[in-house]
């Protein structure tokens, strides 16, 4: 892997054919073997101290999301209280690292947050299709960013991609990470989605990784959760591989996050179990592992209740959003 990787990195974006012909060269994925380790990693167990230092990390790493046509300002307010207090009855329970929101309720989130250490996260780029001029792109972003969002999810052109135009691609995230920028010289951290359900092969996977993180992105993401298949266990231990090997070549760390379909506490510990694995120590933080969904929050609160207190909760004991 290494051994492909050139001296000056601006050699492999140089031209689409150089862009190609590196992409192409990374090695290719072993179907069984990725998803035989990741089953095999998917069955470790976590207990006691141990299982209860996982769900705060775990309840840290979450991007709290709401992404539905009817999201509504009293929604939002709604959820940023909720990561503001996950659990009322224990103050000392960890709260998320983000509320994802769509950019026209960035504002709003921001002000229900207030000075708290919680991010504001914005999808953008046409979200989830990516299907839009790139200028239309760039205002979706620019429009997230002057509304006060921290972190901007961008989907990536997945018909430009598996039609073999990296280039295009690789311009477009160089573009929208410029759009990130703030007038204080300050910006919003980018997570490029490759919606891996649409992109078919773990190679596909491996390449898009490395293009986007190539391309400036900050966290690379699997998926909008707006389509069929989203996030799984071979798929991020694959981009898991990717950021490994980028550091070691580049010296840069890139976070990954798992999105869509994460529901449970077991979930999630088969996700740290994956990361600690494959990635290392250094990736179990919030600043390079998050967890994007909507109703694992929940679980992890009544698993880490039950912990505490030796008995579940009863249905009521969280709220439903």
């Amino acid at each position: 892997m290494l051994s492909a990787f050139p001296a000056d990195p601006v050699e492999v974006t140089s031209s689409e054919a150089a862009l190609t012909r590196f992409l192409h060269g990374l090695p290719g994925i072993d179907k069984v073997g990725a998803e035989s380790r990741a089953a095999m990693l998917g069955t470790r167990s976590i207990k006691k101290d141990a299982k209860a230092f996982a769900i705060d990390l775990a309840i840290s790493m979450i991007d709290l999301t709401t992404l539905e046509g009817a999201d509504t300002p009293g929604k939002v307010r709604s959820l940023c209280a909720k990561a503001l207090h996950p659990d009322p009855s224990e103050p000392g329970t960890p709260r998320p690292a983000a509320i994802c929101v769509y950019p026209d309720l960035v504002a709003e989130a921001k002000r229900a947050l207030g000075a708290a250490p919680v991010n504001v996260a914005s999808v953008a780029t046409a979200f989830p299709s990516g299907r839009a001029a790139l200028d239309i792109k760039l205002a979706d972003v620019a429009s997230a960013v002057a509304a006060g969002a921290d972190e901007i999810d961008m989907v990536i052109d997945r018909g430009a991609f598996l039609s073999g135009r990296y280039r295009q691609v690789f311009d477009e995230i160089v573009a929208v990470k410029a759009a990130c920028a703030r007038p204080d010289g300050e910006a919003a951290h980018l997570k490029v989605i490759l919606e891996t359900g649409e992109l078919s092969t773990y190679d596909n996977v491996r390449r898009a990784s490395w293009l986007a993180m190539l391309a400036g992105a900050d966290f690379i993401k699997t998926s909008t959760g707006k389509v069929g298949t989203n996030a799984t266990l071979p798929v991020t231990l694959v981009m898991l591989e990717a950021v490994r090997d980028f550091r070691a070549a580049t010296g840069r760390q890139i976070g990954v996050k798992p999105a869509g379909g994460i529901r449970t506490t077991k979930d999630a510990m088969k996700y740290l179990v994956l990361v600690n694995e494959t990635a290392g120590q250094d990736w179990l933080t919030p600043d390079w592992f998050r967890l994007g969904a909507s109703s694992l929050l929940n679980d992890l609160l009544m698993q880490r209740h039950k912990l505490a207190t030796g008995r579940y909760s009863g249905p009521d004991y969280v709220t439903v959003d």
